[in-house]
């Protein structure tokens, strides 16, 4: 029996849209997971978390902030190796179940703190202090690029410092 070749063509799509509708979706990227301070390069940007502390309050007295879980303070710099000025995308920590908590954004309190909206010029490299409020474990810290279409994961093992974190040029002496 001969198929008239209309009828061959539109198996033929029909079986090409099935196989499509069966398969899943794959990310725009994969997150590459880099040591606590390993270079994560992202896009243009460059990312570097080096030191980590965990807070039960910012502040003393009546004005000392205290967070839902504890704060999170994590030393990071970021270099924009593009040619033009960007905004520097807010981090996100992910723990080991998948749960996220974002970047803060009131930093009050906390010296040398990055700033919620960051921007950073071509050639600029920006360092400070981000923060979270979430329950002390293990993490990583996941970075994307300026469109947020590629991101690397920073790991960030669970320790407990009770030295206040440094950042060049700043005193963060509390």
């Amino acid at each position: 029996m001969r198929y008239p070749p209309l009828l061959l063509s539109l198996a033929t799509v029909a079986a090409f849209l099935g196989l499509l509708a069966c398969s899943r979706d794959v990310p725009r990227s994969s997150a590459r997971i880099y040591a606590l301070g390993e270079r994560a390069e992202v896009g243009h940007l460059t990312y570097m978390a080096y030191e980590t502390q965990w807070l039960p309050q910012i502040g003393e007295g009546a004005a000392a902030r205290v967070p839902q879980h504890r704060f999170f303070e994590v030393r990071v710099s970021v270099a924009n190796n593009g040619a033009a000025e960007t905004i520097v995308p807010n981090a996100t920590l992910v723990d080991d179940s998948g749960h996220t908590y974002d970047e803060l954004s009131v930093g009050d309190g906390v010296p040398a703190w990055l700033g919620f909206v960051r921007r950073a010029q071509s050639g600029e490299t920006l360092q400070g202090l981000i923060l979270f409020d979430a329950p002390p474990q293990h993490y990583k810290l996941r970075v994307t690029d300026e469109g947020a279409d590629l991101s690397a994961d920073i790991d960030i093992p669970l320790s407990f410092s009770s030295a206040p974190l440094s950042v060049p040029g700043t005193d963060l002496s509390r």
